[in-house]
């Protein structure tokens, strides 16, 4: 009885985490539109695997009313219902998430969520190698999640040093959590890559973060507050990446490169290339 009691209790905020998922209308995947970029798929073009044709829309990320709906209110729902639900007061708050943690699950302890967030990296360019429907090639689809990345840990440990929440455990800067955003971050972008080739790889990808999240809770690391604001941080990252991106590539690619090069001093080295 008690773990049933624990598992209704999680998925009642789960399902807020797990929702970019099952949107039916999230943004799908343009294809790069540069002129020297090899195998251009046209906009009324349905690659294997895909139901839909692309649409000028789908395309173009730079659209800010689209860009208000799929990145912004999203993020703000997330971030507002952490906020709210820290408070103690509504429905299902912090608290009761803790209290039902202590009663069902106080010795549960693992450190599957230090690793479990990343995974979905593999899975990333593993499509890649198996794929040739990714959105981006894999040079620029790095730049993308590092920016996203340097985007999310910008938000997070500002605002865990502003809000200054301790923790379930007791331990320091508690909101929000960066493991969540870092995961969410991971999975939206997976989601914006392939989503065109199938639903089930954005399923995964959210399933992952979400249990990301799950476990920060039961591990008795975060507070539910604060893994709904790290999924709303994440998820905010990533589409401002994109959004960015789209509005000053403007449809004519944004390209990076490595290439060996000699130092001053006299030794070998690496050089990054970054080309509009």
């Amino acid at each position: 009885m008690k773990s049933t009691n624990l598992i209704v209790t999680q998925l009642l905020w789960l399902s807020l985490l797990f929702a970019p998922a099952m949107t039916l209308a999230q943004v799908q995947p343009r294809q790069d539109l540069s002129a020297d970029t090899a195998n251009v798929i046209p906009a009324d073009s349905v690659l294997p695997g895909q139901k839909n044709p692309f649409t000028d829309a789908q395309r173009l990320e730079g659209d800010d009313k689209r860009f208000l709906k799929r990145a912004v209110l999203p993020a703000a729902v997330l971030v507002g219902a952490g906020i709210y639900t820290i408070q103690g007061s509504g429905v299902f708050s912090s608290f009761d998430a803790r209290d039902a943690r202590n009663r069902n699950t106080p010795d549960f302890s693992t450190k599957i969520d230090d690793y479990l967030f990343l995974t979905p990296i593999v899975g990333l360019y593993a499509f890649d190698l198996l794929s040739s429907q990714n959105r981006h090639d894999i040079r620029r689809q790095t730049g993308l999640l590092v920016a996203s990345g340097v985007l999310s840990t910008a938000i997070v440990f500002p605002v865990k040093k502003l809000t200054n929440i301790d923790r379930p455990n007791g331990n320091p800067t508690a909101f929000p959590s960066g493991h969540t955003a870092y995961a969410f971050t991971i999975a939206t972008l997976i989601d914006k890559e392939f989503r065109h080739k199938s639903p089930w790889i954005s399923v995964g990808g959210y399933a992952v973060a979400s249990a990301t999240g799950v476990m920060r809770v039961l591990n008795n690391e975060h507070w539910m507050a604060d893994v709904l604001a790290g999924a709303g941080v994440g998820i905010l990252s990533v589409n401002t990446i994109y959004w960015l991106e789209d509005k000053i590539a403007k449809n004519k690619g944004l390209n990076t490169a490595l290439i060996p090069v000699v130092l001053p001093n006299g030794r070998p080295g690496m050089g990054f290339v970054l080309q509009f």
